[in-house]
């Protein structure tokens, strides 16, 4: 259940690794090869035999690519990770490329030969890289090579398969039977003239059925593809040792088991049009259709937005999984401000601290994601995993940074606070204060229906920009039921042209990194929601943000004078709601800590 501090990577084996994929390329005839931060399911966090990238250059970022030359070797990184990369891989075998500033196709245009050919495993790049990549290459006389996957035939003791156990995730928390959900999304299937969909995204498919999983370490998904029919009906393609009797007995007569081996041959024998979502199907899928004739519908997942937009069940579950976990985080803060000042304290200690106060709810089915840790400069390293190699004194006069999570079977929850160890830190209150006015900015903010988050995310950036500052991720990304802490279609990002939707969860996570020095991040949950109305209004939809995370924000970094009245106002109505919903719920000793967090300011 809970992470290991284990170090994942080494910087000793890239060189060697690297020779034999080199050696392996000269046989097939490639002048390059890419090695992408995926699996066939287009999934950020990876199985062990899935973890390609780190095994052979180091790198344990959730997002990247590596594209390997005859001499040259580049790792491409975006913002989130350029820190972190200098660290893992040997950069005398690898050179860490700035992505995307630095586009695949312009860096390959520009290393490799006329005529070379560019290797890549249909399985684990969808139909929509390939296709933008061949139209970015287009003209440089490269050609992009389907081949086996090279990674595997030199990984000597590559894992193997996991089998964990399904389970039937309950109508009570779903709030919505498998049947109706697969016949609504017939329906859509049908109006639009599509005979199936393919689907490939282990969420939608764990959505789509009721269960949830243990495949991939912190998301509670089933690896497995599936073919859904315009009569409901659906036919599942995985490991049969991982359904128990009561899970088939629940899928009921119109799912259809059958093996994993068995996926390829049936997309053959499919009657179109079938629908894939180009941005998540493996190049692979649409050649086995093209080599078949079958006619092909490229559309957006199915799955896709009905499982973002959550159900009033869910969103019931919602609340009180982020409840139980505030009251969790409340007892978590309260020993860290009277431990972290006495300079004892690690970062493993702090995480193991974190880790069994949500056990101890007696809820927690496991940990949403390996919880970020980063005591001074490590706060800088924004998806920083502690290790026992990296492991930090939590010192005082420095900035710690935590961002942790819980799965829970109503809910998934995903916070970050930024806490000062000690005497506050001066050169980190004004952005500290920067980032919490973003935080407000992006809670506050009403906006018309069919509005995107590219629209709004610089509500968030604003008070940063102001001072000439800025952070390089996405604002906020859409956050799953019971399921995965990074769910789409949705994101609080200049990328992201999805309109929200009521009902969907999203986190609001605006940051400042100083490198060698410290990190700041404030993350909340919110959900979308129905604007109240207002008197003399526009006759307009208007949409708004439901604030679904319970814990105070550490006002010690603050810079009081920087607030302007409404955000003074925001800050103390939401302590005191923090103050009331979860002051019944914790020890008497965090409770008196909580009624001082949640003082005025």
């Amino acid at each position: 259940m809970f992470q290991s501090f284990a170090a994942e990577s080494s910087t000793e084996t890239g060189a060697v690794r690297l020779a034999a994929l080199r050696a392996l390329m000269a046989i097939e005839g490639l002048a390059a090869y890419i090695v992408p931060q995926t699996d066939a399911h287009q999934g950020e966090y990876l199985a062990p035999r899935d973890a390609r990238l780190a095994w052979l250059t180091g790198f344990t970022g959730s997002a990247g690519f590596a594209i390997v030359l005859a001499r040259k070797a580049g790792v491409f990184v975006d913002g989130r990770y350029r820190v972190q990369v200098r660290t893992e891989v040997d950069t005398a075998a690898f050179t860490p490329v700035h992505w995307p500033e630095t586009k695949p196709a312009d860096w390959l245009a520009e290393h490799v030969p006329n005529g070379g050919r560019v290797g890549f495993d249909p399985w684990l790049h969808s139909q929509k890289q390939i296709a933008e990549l061949e139209a970015a290459l287009e003209g440089h006389g490269l050609v992009l090579w389907p081949t086996r996957n090279l990674v595997d035939a030199i990984w000597a003791d590559q894992p193997g398969t996991v089998l964990a156990p399904a389970s039937i995730h309950p109508i009570e928390y779903a709030g919505e039977a498998s049947s109706a959900k697969r016949a609504r999304l017939a329906e859509a299937l049908r109006g639009a003239g599509h005979k199936a969909a393919v689907l490939t995204l282990t969420d939608s498919i764990a959505w789509l059925l009721n269960i949830r999983g243990a495949d991939i370490a912190h998301n509670p998904v089933v690896q497995a593809f599936a073919v859904l029919h315009d009569t409901g009906q659906l036919t599942l393609f995985a490991a049969a040792a991982k359904f128990s009797p009561d899970v088939l007995e629940h899928f009921g007569p119109e799912v259809r088991l059958r093996p994993f081996a068995a996926f390829a041959p049936a997309l053959r024998g499919l009657v179109g049009p079938v629908r894939v979502d180009p941005a998540s199907v493996p190049r692979q899928v649409v050649l086995e259709f093209d080599e078949a004739g079958v006619e092909v519908a490229f559309a957006d997942d199915p799955c896709i937005l009905p499982k973002a937009c959550k159900n009033p069940v869910e969103l019931a579950g919602a609340r009180a999984a982020h409840r139980r976990d505030g009251a969790a985080m409340v007892e978590f803060l309260a020993w860290l401000d009277a431990e972290a000042p006495k300079g004892g304290l690690t970062e493993i200690e702090v995480v193991r601290r974190l880790e069994g106060l949500r056990a101890a709810t007696n809820a927690l089915r496991e940990i949403a994601f390996d919880t970020i840790c980063g005591a001074g400069a490590n706060g800088a390293i924004v998806h920083y995993r502690v290790s026992e190699a990296s492991n930090a004194r939590v010192v005082p006069g420095e900035i710690l940074l935590v961002d942790s999570g819980g799965q829970y079977a109503d809910g998934t929850t995903d916070i970050t606070r930024t806490l000062p160890v000690g005497p506050p830190r001066e050169d980190a209150r004004a952005p500290y204060t920067r980032v919490l006015q973003g935080l407000i900015a992006m809670t506050r903010a009403r906006f018309p229906r069919g509005v995107a988050g590219r629209d709004i995310e610089a509500l968030a950036r604003f008070p940063l920009w102001l001072a000439g500052q800025d952070y390089d991720h996405g604002t906020g990304h859409g956050v799953g039921s019971y399921l995965c802490v990074h769910e789409g279609p949705a994101r609080l990002s200049r990328l992201s042209e999805v309109p929200l939707q009521p009902g969907m969860i999203l986190s609001n996570e605006p940051g400042y990194y100083r490198e060698g020095a410290f990190g700041i991040r404030i993350e909340n949950l919110m959900v979308v929601v129905e604007a109240a109305a207002l008197e003399g209004a526009d006759a307009r939809a208007m949409l708004a943000f439901e604030t679904l995370t319970l814990v105070p924000i550490d006002t010690r970094l603050i810079v009081a004078e920087m607030l302007t009245g409404p955000e003074r106002d925001w800050l103390n109505a939401y302590h005191a709601r923090v103050l009331a919903e979860i002051g019944p719920r914790v020890s008497p000793e965090a409770l008196r800590w909580l009624v001082d967090a949640c003082a005025g300011v």
